[in-house]
């Protein structure tokens, strides 16, 4: 099976060794992704609602290159670095996956690259077969 690589040019992929997003056959698997914007800043600094869909609005882009779009994906998980604030990430994900329902986890983590980062997701997605 072809694999394709897929970058969205951060600074931190050559520097780690990581691919955006990878695609293998009908599958697309998306790396961990924070609530940098285009910029190259963070979007919402300490807010777990503002990151979440700025970092699935990354996830949404890579997805694109892929051919594909946030209805493919079947799995997503979001670390998070305070569960106390579920109700935010949570809602941001439902405004998005509401009606996909893909298989989601919510995890707590210790901390993040940044200090205000609170969230990282992932996802992955499966394209119809053709």
């Amino acid at each position: 099976m072809a694999r394709q690589n897929i970058s969205t040019g951060s600074k931190w992929e050559p520097l780690i060794g990581y691919s955006r997003a990878v695609k293998v056959g009908n599958m697309i698997f998306v790396s961990g992704t924070t609530g940098m914007g285009e910029d190259g800043k963070l979007v919402g600094p300490g807010d777990p609602y503002k990151q979440t869909v700025q970092a699935f609005k990354v996830v949404e882009k890579a997805l694109a290159r892929a051919g594909a779009s946030l209805k493919d994906v079947v799995r997503t998980r979001l670390y998070v670095t305070d569960i106390s604030k579920w109700e935010a990430y949570g809602r941001a994900h439902g405004e998005l996956f509401g009606e996909i329902r893909p298989a989601t986890a919510m995890i707590q983590i210790s901390k993040l690259i940044e200090p205000d980062m609170v969230v990282e997701v992932e996802a992955d997605a499966v394209l119809p077969e053709a």
